[in-house]
């Protein structure tokens, strides 16, 4: 795995720079108190950069609403160190915060053993990040299994189940957000759109590649998906602050539409991305299908 970043420009460099750096502070911090041994001397074991920005395939257009995320795999010493809430929020709020860093930044957390039990199964996720990622801080003696193939007739029937369950899992929301526009309950159908959305992309990450973070940042779920595959972008609708701006409600739905009286919906904007769930949801039908039949031919050969 590559240890430079001499692919980037170097304001980017430094941006990655930093976001390390908070990342190693704020984690110090989190543990710093605990008397649990497991916790006290928990440790970040890797920083891994993956995605666009590892491949040099990037794209930088912020005022176009184009501009790719910084996409980090943050490697721990204990399980209970990959719940984001507890240890990782405080990070991710100072980085979102952060004049100095220009770009999103999405972080997902594991343990060393599930990441190289996961490459020992050839998931595609994985070795996409050993054979394309670059290292931006590791401790030694802590190495990444070598991957192992998946067999083709194996990942068919894991991609087979995975669509079966999570497609049709998004039509009932989608009818409960309209049931929900027509008794004039808004906040409800903000949040059943925002459930199809997440299982879309959850949909599509697993048939594609085995794998979803663990996270309800619908914003998170579709850059990784769109970084996988460009014509996921064709969903949304974000040339305008208008259109960002209703996705960004979308987003926030999640947990404001429930729960702060302050969250505030209309009914166009609802129209509008009802619209784009159901543009969502035929590409990543077709996208899956196609999958599919990629591994059916590869099985059958």
């Amino acid at each position: 795995m590559r240890v430079d970043l001499d692919h980037l420009p170097d304001v980017q460099q430094a941006e990655l720079a930093r976001v390390r750096d908070t990342l190693m502070a704020e984690f110090a911090q989190a543990i710093s108190t605990s008397t649990q041994p497991w916790k006290k001397n928990g440790k970040i074991l890797k920083i891994i950069l993956f995605g666009s920005y590892a491949r040099d395939d990037w794209v930088d257009e912020p005022d176009n609403g184009y501009q790719s995320d910084f996409d980090l795999l943050v490697i721990v010493s204990h399980e209970d160190l990959t719940d984001i809430a507890a240890y990782w929020y405080i990070a991710e709020d100072k980085i979102l915060h952060d004049p100095a860093v220009q770009r999103p930044v999405n972080i997902i957390v594991h343990t060393l053993n599930e990441v190289n039990q996961a490459l020992q199964r050839g998931e595609y996720f994985w070795v996409d990040i050993v054979r394309d990622g670059v290292v931006l801080y590791e401790l030694p003696q802590h190495s990444l299994a070598a991957p192992k193939p998946l067999t083709t007739v194996d990942a068919l029937t894991m991609a087979r189940e995975y669509f079966d369950h999570w497609l049709p899992s998004v039509d009932a929301f989608v009818r409960g957000a309209g049931y929900a526009m027509a008794d004039g309950d808004l906040n409800k159908a903000a949040f059943d759109l925002h459930q199809a959305t997440e299982r879309l992309y959850i949909c599509f990450l697993l048939v594609r590649t085995l794998y979803f973070p663990r996270s309800h940042n619908i914003k998170f779920l579709r850059s990784l998906s769109e970084d996988k595959e460009p014509r996921l972008v064709d969903a949304w609708p974000r040339a305008t602050r208008l259109d960002r701006r209703r996705f960004e409600l979308l987003k926030r739905a999640y947990v404001e539409a429930r729960y702060s009286p302050s969250y505030v919906i209309r009914t166009d904007d609802l129209a509008v991305l009802a619209a784009s769930v159901s543009r969502l949801r035929n590409i990543v039908e077709a996208l899956s299908l196609e999958q599919l039949e990629i591994l059916r031919s590869g099985a059958n050969a």
